[in-house]
């Protein structure tokens, strides 16, 4: 890959990581939820599952998701119905006490669990294979070796999606953190992300 192009795919997946959607919600309501640093765990399933979505273009499954209306369907649905699952259980979360000195208790929620949940919120989304079928094509010379290509592609756009969302929306939610001093804080904050989670759910069952 030229430098050029290189630079190019900086760019676009910059692009594409700051644009607001289901991973960005989970990471944010992880930030709140454990604390900063413990919502790089999510952040990490989050990429597993962007690099097998990009494995799966790769071996050419994409064109036959894409080209299968059941198959895609159920995969869409199955995905949606995850994120209104996951919004709805955060919506109806109880509150939890502050600590003595009014700052908030964190949920110690282990890291397997929120490295799963990443996971399963971009892999459960079928768009993104169809997104990267006309994505990578763009990055990609057919005259050149391709798993070379395909490592740097992948590395690169994992690298910018971890930045994105670690050091920008994981940040950008410990702004609201101190919400979740008081249990109507956090009731508000469980209903905000939890409407987000299901917005997101409803848009990907809704919108082809």
């Amino acid at each position: 890959m030229t430098l050029s192009l290189w630079l190019a795919l900086v760019g676009a997946g910059a692009l594409i990581s700051l644009t607001p959607g289901a991973g960005a919600v989970n990471t944010m309501s992880n930030a709140i939820a454990s604390g900063w640093r413990r919502s790089l765990w999510g952040i990490l399933g989050q990429q597993v599952a962007l690099v097998v979505h990009i494995v799966i273009v790769a071996a050419g499954v994409g064109v036959l998701v894409a080209s299968s209306p059941i198959l895609f369907e159920i995969i869409r649905y199955a995905g949606a119905a995850y994120l209104i699952y996951l919004g709805v259980r955060q919506f109806l979360a109880r509150p939890q006490d502050a600590t003595e000195d009014g700052s908030a208790i964190l949920v110690r929620e282990s890291a397997w669990s929120m490295f799963r949940r990443g996971l399963l919120v971009n892999l459960t989304n079928p768009k993104a294979i169809v997104f990267f079928l006309a994505f990578v094509p763009q990055f990609i010379r057919p005259d050149q070796p391709l798993i070379p290509q395909y490592t740097v592609l992948s590395a690169t756009v994992v690298a910018i999606d971890i930045v994105v969302m670690w050091f920008v929306f994981a940040i950008a939610a410990r702004g609201l953190a101190r919400l979740t001093r008081t249990p109507s804080g956090q009731k508000v904050l469980g209903r905000i992300f939890g409407s987000l989670f299901v917005g997101v759910g409803v848009l990907l069952a809704a919108v082809h």
